[in-house]
């Protein structure tokens, strides 16, 4: 089995808040004037194009080593099923072939980001705490 540079709290962490990014809505209502207690919050769930946790999540990645990102990478594309763990070091190699310093937008634009993140954990037999609300390093 190979062994990932990037921890499993950190991808947990990542698949947290890709779930969080992947709920937000286009504005509905840009003129809206409504006052949050009022229309019971539902303003938060909408991406008004300065979205924190898309900044979180990108600061996070960027903080990460070339390593890590790379396995991150090659782990969402192992998740999506462009390869089996028997073909990691391939996934690996391509994700090192495509990297261009923009692997935190890269990520952001696969859609189903948090769940292939997730289905690229159970193939190395790993699970995550889906009860984590802040990183571990």
């Amino acid at each position: 089995m190979p062994e990932l540079s990037v921890s499993t709290d950190q991808v947990g962490f990542l698949i947290e808040k890709a779930r969080e990014f992947d709920v937000k809505e286009d504005v509905s209502d840009p003129e809206s004037g409504s006052n949050g207690a009022d229309d019971n919050m539902v303003d938060v769930l909408e991406d008004g194009g300065d979205d924190p946790v898309v900044r979180e999540i990108t600061s996070f990645i960027n903080a990460m080593s070339e390593d890590e990102q790379i396995d991150l990478v090659a782990l969402m594309r192992l998740g999506r099923g462009d390869g089996t763990i028997e073909e990691w070091d391939d996934l690996r190699r391509e994700a090192a072939d495509g990297r261009n310093g923009r692997t935190a937008s890269y990520l952001l634009g696969e859609p189903l980001l948090s769940d292939f993140l997730a289905e690229g954990l159970d193939a190395f037999g790993l699970t995550w705490a889906e009860e984590r609300t802040t990183p571990v390093r």
